[in-house]
Order: C-alpha cells, then sequence, then structure tokens
C-alpha cells in the first residue's frame, strides 16, 4: 500500500533520541517504528536493538501488543553477554507485572514463576557486572519487593485425591 521511507544515515543518532522520546511519552509503538527505521538503516545498532526490546516490553498489556517472543527474537542480537541476560530478565519481570495487571485465574502464580525467572537472569547478569553498574542488584531487589508487595507464590503441588469407592 505504501513504500516505507528510508531514513538517512546521518538522521540515526536525532532518531534514537526521538525513540527514547515517545518510550517516555508512554507511546512504544511510536518509539517501536522509530526503531524499525533505524534498524533498516543499520541492522545491529545496539541503542536501537534495545530500545526496541524496551519499546515491546511496554506493550505486554495492551491487548493485540507485543508479545515476549517478539522481545526474546532480540536477545541474540545484544552483544555482550551481560545485557544478553540483563534484558532477558526484563522481558520476564514486565511480563510478571503484566499478569500481575490482568487478574486472570492462576495470573498470580505465573506472575511469581516468571518473576523468579527473572531474577534467575539478573543474577547471571550481576556476575558480569563492575562494581560501580550494579543495575542487576536494583531489579532483582525490585522483583523481591514485588513478590512480597503482592504476595506471590509459587503454584501448589497438585495434590488432589480423587475420591474411588
Amino acid at each position: 500500500m505504501f513504500e516505507l521511507k528510508r531514513l538517512p544515515q546521518e538522521a540515526i543518532p536525532h532518531a534514537i533520541e526521538r525513540a527514547e522520546h515517545y518510550r517516555l511519552l508512554n507511546e512504544p509503538r511510536v518509539a517501536e517504528s522509530i526503531c524499525q527505521d533505524i534498524l533498516d538503516v543499520d541492522v545491529q545498532h545496539e541503542k536501537a536493538l534495545i530500545i526496541l526490546l524496551l519499546a515491546i516490553t511496554d506493550q505486554f498489556s495492551d491487548s493485540g501488543g507485543s508479545t515476549a517472543k517478539d522481545a526474546l527474537e532480540i536477545i541474540p542480537r545484544l552483544e555482550g553477554e551481560h545485557d544478553r541476560n540483563y534484558y532477558t530478565g526484563i522481558i520476564y519481570e514486565r511480563q510478571a507485572k503484566s499478569r500481575i495487571e490482568q487478574q486472570l485465574p492462576d495470573a498470580r502464580y505465573d506472575a511469581y514463576d516468571l518473576m523468579i525467572s527473572a531474577m534467575e537472569w539478573f543474577e547471571k547478569s550481576q556476575a558480569l557486572e563492575s562494581t560501580d553498574n550494579q543495575d542487576a542488584i536494583l531489579r532483582w531487589n525490585s522483583c523481591a519487593r514485588t513478590i512480597k508487595e503482592y504476595k506471590l507464590k509459587a503454584r501448589p503441588d497438585d495434590d488432589f485425591q480423587p475420591y474411588l469407592e
């Protein structure tokens, strides 16, 4: 229907600023579109990949929004093991928060499982962080506080015993 216009290489720095701006304005679909334009020009632009991943996770609670699978597909494209671990943790954490908001049956158990997964990824990331960057600890603690605040628990073992005559 429409042929997309190609972004000039020299416009990428300003486009990155715009993508960050639209994320802050809670316009993740616009930020996602801008990142796609950047990645059409520079397929491995690290900052665009990270903003794209975050914009996708911003949409987890939206019906018809992007999915965790969409976000996880970006992970292998990130340069360092630290970032791959850290942003995988972010995906699981945001998925958990989305489940809490949905308030569906068993969502709290799902949220707990996702928070635990996020915390495991943050621990892997922390092992690779320098002492002046402890973002993984901050995220791990945030997950722990969310579990406590919402009283999230592991799914109980199915100990159902059918009645037999």
